[in-house]
């Protein structure tokens, strides 16, 4: 019997970029195929995202397109997975008759058995097709997390250097899911639920897992990564192994971790020295106000961990910190970026801002400015805030910030970054970086201009394609430089080499390989 072809879309965060990949997985293993173009598949999923208004758009549109080739008669599967799925629920189902299943980001575990039963039967029962944490509370959402198979979908995970593409030598590996902050504008902590911590040494064993595949870069993923705690000699096991366990109150980060804890600084100590194998040991996403000295400790005695933090401000406004339900003040913000650049003067920073919340006043939004003018950020991802459903701030706050001003304000915030990222570039112009080469392209060579006058080239002088290659630093900055001569592209990829840094932008840093 031939395989069914499955196409597969990823909107969003990395979180979903992981799910996805273990979807695919799973579905391998149980001989569907995959198929890059969607309407050659007839099996569609869309693993959507909710926290920013442009994901959800295009989920909507690709849904949209889906409907139409099955009101055209094409037969067709079409299932929505992730946080969308999870916060719509059965709503989903009235307002786009077109998906045949929906499947929450606690419940993909259970994926292979909706689409079983509804391609074998067009007559198969909502509760048949639909898994979604729904109206559980978050306690016993949580428990349900720690005894369900989640655990066994990270732990049965066969990572695909193939089908990983370029990116073959970087993988990612969940150490916690779900989400206790509470943002107002934020909808995960009630579509992926409460904090749970996987057990260190499944989490140990699946990097090394990784690392025996030719992985030598991973990324550890939490929504607040720097909460990760372990307390072992809990009752609560899974086939005689330590399970997932429920995070702790937020009085556990104002103390020492007690000896039969695995905090997040001894997580990192032993993949580190357990698994020397992964060159580079990254995490996100940080949590500024919970990050204490031992993880900053543990980053400067292991090289193999790389010096880069992403850890949003959002605002610099404590009345709009407030209003986010953020936990910090500016102050301490900035207290916490010093403390990093004191025991790690080499860091990197990066992190998240939004402009246009409910209420934010011009006063407001210099604070914001004046923050990213003085703080050493490599680059800050900012956003218009736009309400969505499900959050606090949709039903609490109106949406009184005019459109064209969060357009004005962004577009201001973005040319402040610019100067920012441009003058954090620069400090490292003149010096040699270990580079992990990601890629290999060949360009056009550069337009020339002269007396103001742009020189088209006829096709008959035109200069040879410049062939390239970039990738990231440690500090995850980007790295351009060419190809050394005698040398093929693609046999760098996935390298890490030396590279004497030669000139700096405000987006990358232009150098040359040095041996």
């Amino acid at each position: 019997m031939p395989a069914v072809p499955v196409y597969l879309e990823t909107f969003g965060c990395q979180m979903n970029e992981l799910d996805s990949e273990l979807v695919r997985g799973q579905l391998l293993r149980l001989g569907y195929s995959f198929v890059d173009r969607p309407e050659e598949a007839q099996v569609v999923l869309f693993n959507t995202c909710s926290v920013r208004e442009h994901a959800e758009s295009k989920a909507y549109s690709r849904i949209g397109l889906v409907g139409k080739r099955k009101a055209a008669g094409e037969q067709v599967l079409l299932g929505v997975l992730g946080c969308m799925a999870e916060r719509d629920g059965l709503d989903m189902l009235r307002r786009h008759p077109q998906v045949d299943v929906l499947c929450g980001p606690g419940e993909l575990d259970r994926l292979p058995a909706l689409l079983d039963a509804a391609r074998r039967s067009e007559t198969a029962t909502q509760a048949e097709r639909v898994a979604l944490a729904g109206n559980r509370t978050r306690r016993t959402a949580t428990l349900h997390a720690v005894q369900d198979d989640l655990e066994t979908l990270d732990l049965s995970r066969a990572f695909d250097p193939d089908a990983a593409g370029r990116a073959r030598h970087s993988a990612q590996v969940r150490i916690t899911r779900g989400c206790n902050k509470f943002c107002t504008y934020c909808v995960v902590p009630y579509t992926r639920g409460a904090e749970v911590h996987r057990p260190p040494d499944h989490i140990v064993d699946e990097c090394r897992r990784l690392a025996d595949t030719g992985v030598i870069e991973v990324t550890l993923l939490g929504q607040t990564v720097n909460h990760y705690r372990y307390q072992h000699g809990m009752a609560l096991t899974v086939g005689g192994r330590e399970a997932p366990q429920v995070g702790p109150g937020l009085s556990a980060f104002r103390q020492p971790a007690a000896p039969g804890v695995t905090s997040f600084a001894r997580l990192l100590q032993r993949i580190h020295d357990e698994v020397p194998a992964i060159q580079r040991l990254r995490f996100v996403t940080s949590y500024p106000r919970d990050f204490g000295p031992d993880v900053l400790k543990v980053m400067r005695d292991c090289p193999r961990i790389c010096r880069y933090l992403h850890a949003p401000a959002q605002s610099g406004s404590d009345r709009m910190l407030t209003l986010m339900n953020r936990g910090y003040t500016r102050a301490e913000y900035e207290a916490f970026v010093a403390q990093v650049f004191e025991h790690l003067p080499d860091a990197t920073l990066a992190g998240d801002i939004i402009v246009g919340f409910p209420g934010e006043t011009d006063q407001d939004f210099e604070a914001t400015c004046d923050l990213v003018r003085s703080l050493p950020f490599k680059n800050n991802f900012i956003f218009k805030y736009s309400p969505r459903p499900g959050t606090v701030a949709i039903d609490r706050f109106p949406d009184d910030v005019p459109d064209e001003v969060k357009r004005l304000r962004n577009n201001q915030l973005l040319a402040i970054q610019s100067r920012t990222s441009e003058r954090v570039h620069a400090a490292w112009v003149g010096r040699t970086v270990p580079v992990l080469i990601e890629e290999h392209l060949e360009t056009a060579a550069p337009t020339t201009v002269r007396g103001g006058v742009e020189l088209r080239w006829e096709p008959s002088t035109m200069p040879p394609r410049r062939r390239a290659l970039r990738g990231r630093t440690p500090g995850d900055l980007i790295v351009a430089m060419d190809v050394p001569s005698g040398t093929e592209g693609g046999d760098w990829v996935g390298r890490i080499v030396p590279a004497q840094v030669e000139t700096a932008s405000a987006l990358l840093l232009q150098g040359r390989m040095s041996h």
